[in-house]
């Protein structure tokens, strides 16, 4: 589908030979966008690789976009000002649907501090299934004393401007799909917690 707001008219949708039912049936399972929000130092890119590892030994087709990952990449140009956290999402929301559109379960770990960028992300797709939206619980006293790379420290310092959290707020989701307590539980916990999710939301066959 085309974006209202792209730059580029004269290009045209192609659309694929082999569909995403195709690849599902050849997968065993759904494609779905799995959102991870949260604080930073919260467990999202620890818990979606826990999730992938697990998925991935039972023959599950995954990919993980984590954060920081992106940000080496595909969106090096952006900062951390309120506009170029959105479109970050947008960005990653668009690239989550490409993987999703090839069957893939796609787990994203990202602050995504604002409701409305994770809501714009949810309304690209057309089936709830699609978007799983899964909130890591966590004190931010539990967060900074988990903050291996002194973030949070110097964020305080007013080294790091638009650190959310302290000088930048973080939305909690309203409607997620499970809110998962990462500060109480396991990793181990947590993962059977967003497998049960996936199961249910009918992402995954029950046996799996």
């Amino acid at each position: 589908m085309a974006d209202s707001k792209m730059k580029s008219p004269d290009t045209f949708w192609h659309q694929p030979i082999i569909t995403r039912e195709s690849r599902e049936r050849q997968n065993g399972h759904r494609g779905a966008i799995i959102w991870f929000t949260g604080l930073s130092a919260s467990g999202k890119s620890t818990l979606a690789h826990a999730v992938e590892h697990k998925l991935h030994e039972r023959g599950v087709r995954t990919i993980v976009l984590d954060g920081d990952n992106v940000r080496h990449g595909l969106c090096g140009d952006l900062g951390f000002s309120d506009e170029d956290r959105s479109e970050n999402i947008r960005r990653i929301g668009q690239v989550s649907k490409l993987f999703l559109e090839a069957g893939v379960i796609v787990l994203t770990a990202f602050i995504s501090p604002f409701r409305i960028d994770r809501s714009r992300v949810r309304m690209m797709v057309d089936d709830p299934r699609d978007f799983i939206e899964i909130y890591c619980k966590c004190s931010i006293d539990v967060c900074e004393s988990r903050d291996i790379k002194g973030l949070y420290k110097r964020a305080r310092k007013g080294e790091i401007p638009d650190f959310t959290g302290i000088s930048s707020p973080y939305e909690i989701p309203e409607n997620a799909n499970l809110a998962v307590d990462t500060s109480r539980l396991s990793v181990e916990e947590c993962v059977e917690q967003v497998i049960r999710t996936l199961q249910d939301c009918g992402v995954l066959p029950i046996e799996i």
